[in-house]
């Protein structure tokens, strides 16, 4: 991840070698991605696997937190970048510098993980097995202790990948994290766009609010996460996808009559259009309460319900799987479809419709799912 993101600054320009340029960047987003969904996916099962049992919500949350914080801070680096350079210099040649900076990131991010050490669950299964196992270690020379206690964890380790997986557990988890991955493409990617090209608000104002509505995040992940410790996943899955249901519409609505009377003339690739600049308060209000609640509340509590779904045999690879399935799905084809049915219908009600959809189908796992928090994640097999 770290190496793709580095080299993207590096790439040559269209000028230079033509329709490679392009090519290149799609290969090295592809890298970006692969390796940004395992990152993710092992955040959560070691945030999980760490965890005390009983604030393992609040916790685990945290992973919500760090792409949050990967929000806020690129725009920030963004912000300092057209301060200093200018409009003109960031788009000739100043866009590689963060790019190129984040070599620095990714050394301090290997060398974290090479001192990480393995969780205490993962360790916890390998030593059941290694019990099971009963293996005579050979006490009269040292060299041969080591050996044969790492030929006995090298079995544990075979023994426990080859644990049954559970498709429903995998389905669920899949489905928890589709409404999640959905909403986030509707409201953190396409709806951007909606409210700039279709609602005419002003770019600046459609960048700005996800900063705030991300710093709201700030207290509604750990809060969500809190909660699930008190009333379990399922209950809060069910109570959020249900509170959303209701709440779509009414926030629609508050940035379609809340858009601001005020205009300003921006350059757009047909020529210089009118955009409203001054929204009011209920504007925000109302994008920073459906981010909040149908994309930060649920990723909030997929990050630890979804490592619960799962035994300790396959956690990480069933977290991962299901997380990036899912997502490339409904983040990659989502904003597609949204904006063919925009395009057709030319209404916000199209997007409504799209979220209510993403949304009911994790309010279904919610409904089938068994309540999994407390679980003992030493445990093999999967939760249901």
């Amino acid at each position: 991840m770290g190496v793709a993101t580095t080299l993207i600054g590096a790439l040559p320009t269209y000028d230079q070698v033509g329709l490679l340029a392009p090519a290149l960047l799609v290969i090295l987003r592809l890298v970006q991605g692969f390796g940004a969904g395992a990152e993710i996916a092992g955040s959560s099962v070691l945030l999980a696997e760490y965890a005390p049992t009983k604030q393992r919500g609040i916790i685990a949350s945290l992973t919500a937190l760090g792409t949050n914080s990967g929000t806020l801070f690129a725009g920030a680096v963004w912000a300092v970048l057209l301060a200093w350079l200018g409009n003109d210099a960031v788009i000739a040649w100043g866009w590689r510098i963060p790019f190129l900076g984040s070599v620095i990131v990714m050394g301090v991010a290997v060398f974290i993980r090479i001192h990480l050490k393995e969780t205490p669950v993962f360790e916890a299964s390998v030593d059941e097995i290694i019990e099971e196992y009963d293996k005579p270690l050979d006490r009269e020379a040292e060299k041969a202790k080591k050996e044969a206690a790492a030929q006995a964890r090298k079995e544990a380790i075979a023994k426990l990948a080859k644990t049954k997986r559970s498709w429903k557990a995998f389905l669920v988890a899949c489905a928890l994290r589709f409404g999640q991955s959905g909403n986030s493409g509707m409201v953190q990617t396409y709806l951007i766009t909606f409210l700039t090209a279709n609602l005419l608000v002003s770019k600046s104002v459609a960048s700005n609010i996800v900063v705030y509505s991300s710093l709201v995040g700030f207290l509604t992940v750990p809060i969500i996460g809190w909660l699930g410790d008190l009333f379990g996943r399922k209950r809060m899955y069910t109570v959020v996808t249900v509170i959303d249901f209701f709440l779509i519409v009414p926030c629609f609505l508050m940035m379609l009559n809340n858009r601001g009377t005020d205009t300003v003339m921006e350059q757009t690739s047909t020529g210089m259009v009118a955009h409203f600049s001054n929204p009011t308060l209920m504007f925000f209000i109302g994008y920073i309460v459906l981010h909040n609640l149908s994309v930060l509340a649920l990723a909030s509590l997929e990050n630890l319900t979804m490592a619960e779904c799962f035994g300790s045999a396959h956690r990480y690879e069933q977290l991962a799987l299901s997380k990036e399935i899912p997502n490339l799905i409904t983040a990659g084809f989502g904003p597609l479809v949204a904006a063919a049915l925009v395009a057709v219908f030319n209404s916000w009600v199209a997007l409504a419709v799209l979220m209510f959809f993403y949304t009911a189908v994790t309010f279904g796992a919610s409904i089938v799912m068994t309540e999994v928090a407390g679980r003992d994640l030493t445990v093999r097999e999967d939760a249901m």
